[in-house]
């Protein structure tokens, strides 16, 4: 995973209150379990006037010039609700969204996104739905600038970790590896029964019946 420090681009508004997880990708575009060939789907329902021949709406945000190079994504409350498929945030990520800025987000998304490289920023996306504004999202210091002011945001120190080092569940769970290491060998002292190779079953010199 790509760690996360500083980022810089514009904002794509799209500040609706219960965006859900089907509107992200729709189960129709979910043709695979793999992380890849998901971002022509992104949004599929308002980002075309013909979905099955990929015509744009000119009206909808990613389809207009100016965002297209947004790497940051605002978004109201309750943002990524509904079902908990993780692939609303793959198709987020690979079309080149970093960062979600939302009033709000759905629990289990708000974790997708942070297992995927994606942050998550809870503050009132407005001040950044400028025409042109060029952000800075400064993840150590969990600050945002832009226009001379800057925004802190909140974030949990586990979270942080993750996406600052790049780290996956199984990467993070490996930075323990000494410890788990010292409690097994204290087991293995302790209860060597329960290391010990399994006796063969009590039938095991029994003839396959014919």
């Amino acid at each position: 995973m790509e760690p996360f420090q500083t980022l810089r681009s514009l904002a794509a508004p799209l500040i609706r209150d219960n965006v859900d997880t089907d509107a992200i990708i729709p189960s129709r575009e979910m043709k695979s379990v793999s992380k890849t060939g998901l971002s022509a789907g992104l949004f599929a329902g308002w980002r075309y006037t013909d979905v099955d021949a990929r015509v744009p709406d000119p009206d909808f945000v990613l389809n207009q010039p100016a965002y297209h190079d947004a790497r940051i994504l605002l978004g109201g409350g309750n943002f990524g609700s509904g079902s908990s498929r993780e692939h609303a945030v793959w198709a987020l990520a690979e079309y080149g969204f970093r960062a979600v800025i939302a009033t709000g987000f759905s629990p289990i998304f708000r974790g997708n996104c942070v297992r995927n490289g994606v942050l998550p920023i809870v503050l009132d996306p407005r001040p950044f739905d400028v025409p042109g504004l060029l952000l800075e999202i400064d993840l150590p210091a969990q600050e945002i600038r832009a226009g001379g002011e800057t925004w802190h945001f909140e974030i949990d120190a586990e979270a942080k970790l993750m996406l600052t080092e790049g780290l996956d569940p199984i990467a993070l769970t490996l930075l323990d590896a000494p410890l788990i290491d010292a409690h097994e060998s204290a087991d293995r002292a302790a209860r060597a029964w329960a290391w010990s190779v399994l006796p063969a079953p009590l039938n095991s010199n029994l003839e396959e019946p014919a």
